[in-house]
C-alpha cells in the first residue's frame, strides 16, 4: 500500500502529553540520530509500530500513543521504504505538515523490557555505524 491508497486511521508515538486538537510539527531533534532536526512528521497506520516510537522516544514521559490526522499531503517513509524493506510494510509515513491529534490510543502493545534493550542496543550499532536519515 502507498501513501496515495492509505485512508488511515493514523498513529504517532512520543512521550510527550499532548490533547485532542493539538498539532505535531516538523522541526524538531530525530529520536534515533539527535544531531539530526527532522524535517518531517512521521506516523503510521500501525497502532503497535506507534508504539514502538514512543518506547523509543527521547524524554523521561510515559510513552503514548495518539491517533492522529495528516492536516496537508504525507508520503512514504524513505527511511523503512525501498532502501530497506520492499513497499512499505511497516506502513510509515511522513509529512512537512502538521498532524492534529484526535485522540489518544490505549490498547497498544508495550514491549518488554528486554526486548526495549534490545532496540535501544540496535539503534547504538546505527548510531554508531553513522545510518543515515533521509531527511
Amino acid at each position: 500500500m502507498s501513501a496515495a491508497s492509505e485512508t488511515g486511521p493514523f498513529f504517532h508515538g512520543t512521550k510527550a502529553d499532548l490533547g485532542v486538537g493539538d498539532l505535531l510539527t516538523a522541526g524538531f531533534r530525530s529520536n534515533y540520530r539527535p544531531e539530526v532536526v527532522m524535517n518531517h512528521i512521521y506516523f503510521t497506520a500501525l497502532p503497535d509500530g506507534a508504539g514502538l516510537a514512543a518506547e523509543l522516544a527521547a524524554g523521561d514521559g510515559e510513552p503514548r500513543v495518539y491517533e492522529v490526522e495528516p492536516t496537508g499531503s504525507f508520503e512514504d517513509d524513505p527511511n523503512v521504504t525501498d532502501q530497506k524493506f520492499p513497499g512499505n510494510p511497516t506502513r510509515s509515513y511522513r509529512s512537512s505538515e502538521p498532524l492534529r491529534i484526535v485522540g489518544e490510543v490505549h490498547d497498544w502493545t508495550r514491549l518488554t523490557p528486554e526486548a526495549l534493550a534490545a532496540w535501544h542496543e540496535r539503534l547504538a550499532v546505527i548510531r554508531a555505524e553513522r545510518g543515515e536519515i533521509i531527511n
